[in-house]
């Protein structure tokens, strides 16, 4: 009777602690009591249900006791959305924050999208409180006289936070700050009046208003450097002038290529000819046209040419022996 009458009391106070423990663990209290210290007023029922939507609470309530303090009107379903949608609540509420102190008009829901839009909404409120400098690398232009210069720029710029939301971004101003040093020096007549100038090259970029669709407002470019490049108008001459030399060696040698052709064909010509003549003495003979005696004659005209040639020949060959051996000496 007596270990049945201690058993009950140790049961009730083991149950009672874990409850306890329980509830202290699935509810914050310590949290909550912080909020009501904060004078952030966040009922504990809204903590549970946090708690069963899987929700930290300490992500929702320690960002809305730091706007409360910082005098922003924000509701703990507007920061429990957000959360839920996967934004970072912090980083929301210090944007917040630092757009009211600078003065920029920026709501939540402005900031929560550009949030959710994968920007980094507190760097953006820095960069439109303090602007930043995007340096382009060298950028080759060339002037009408065929010079290349190495331009590099230095762009000023400022977050847009209207156009924050779909804007392009930094590799679009470099690529367009670009193309304008790109027309402006091909339109300039000689690379001298680049480098005389270097401010027109901004103005006439600034005009133009790079800037239009993208996440950012230029405040100014100005021109860093300026070096002098190859000369590409020669090159390009050389390279044409080399592309008609081999044209005009194909056209010659097409030309040869025929000549050569021609010759061929007529020596074709010459030797069917050649082979004509014993048929043409034979029929003359066979027809009594020709005497046996002018067969003859016409036998010794040749062999008395074949003789003239051959001695004409000897007579070449011993004059160039002859010359060979006066240049050795």
């Amino acid at each position: 009777m007596e270990s049945s009458s201690l058993v009950a009391p140790i049961v009730v106070v083991a149950v009672v602690a874990v409850i306890l423990v329980l509830f202290f663990t699935f509810v914050p209290v310590g949290l909550w009591i912080s909020s009501l210290a904060a004078g952030v007023k966040v009922k504990i029922f809204s903590l549970v249900g946090m708690r069963l939507r899987r929700v930290v609470p300490s992500r929702i309530v320690l960002p809305l006791v730091k706007a409360t303090k910082a005098g922003l009107s924000l509701s703990v379903n507007q920061l429990e959305a957000h959360y839920l949608a996967g934004g970072n609540v912090d980083g929301v509420v210090d944007a917040l924050i630092a757009s009211a102190r600078a003065g920029i008009d920026l709501t939540f829901e402005k900031a929560a999208a550009i949030d959710l839009a994968g920007r980094n909404v507190l760097e953006a409120v820095k960069m439109s409180v303090n602007p930043k400098v995007i340096e382009t690398p060298n950028i080759s232009a060339v002037a009408k006289d065929g010079i290349e210069l190495l331009v590099k720029a230095r762009v000023t710029v400022r977050t847009n936070l209207e156009r924050l939301v779909g804007g392009a971004g930094e590799s679009t101003i470099i690529a367009r700050i670009g193309e304008g040093i790109v027309t402006t020096v091909g339109s300039a007549g000689s690379h001298k009046s680049v480098l005389e100038n270097p401010d027109d090259i901004s103005k006439l970029i600034l005009a133009k208003g790079l800037d239009a669709g993208t996440a950012f407002e230029i405040l100014s470019i100005d021109i860093a450097d300026i070096d002098i490049g190859r000369n590409i108008g020669a090159q390009l001459q050389s390279l044409q002038a080399e592309a008609d030399k081999n044209i005009a060696q194909a056209k010659a040698e097409e030309r040869r290529a025929m000549a050569v052709a021609k010759e061929q064909e007529m020596r074709a010509y010459v030797v069917e000819a050649e082979a004509e003549v014993p048929k043409a003495l034979a029929y003359a003979l066979r027809e009594g046209k020709m005497g046996i005696m002018d067969y003859y004659d016409l036998q010794n005209v040749k062999a008395d040419t074949r003789m003239r040639e051959n001695i004409a020949g000897t007579e070449t060959n011993a004059k160039s022996i002859l010359e060979g051996d006066n240049s050795e000496q």
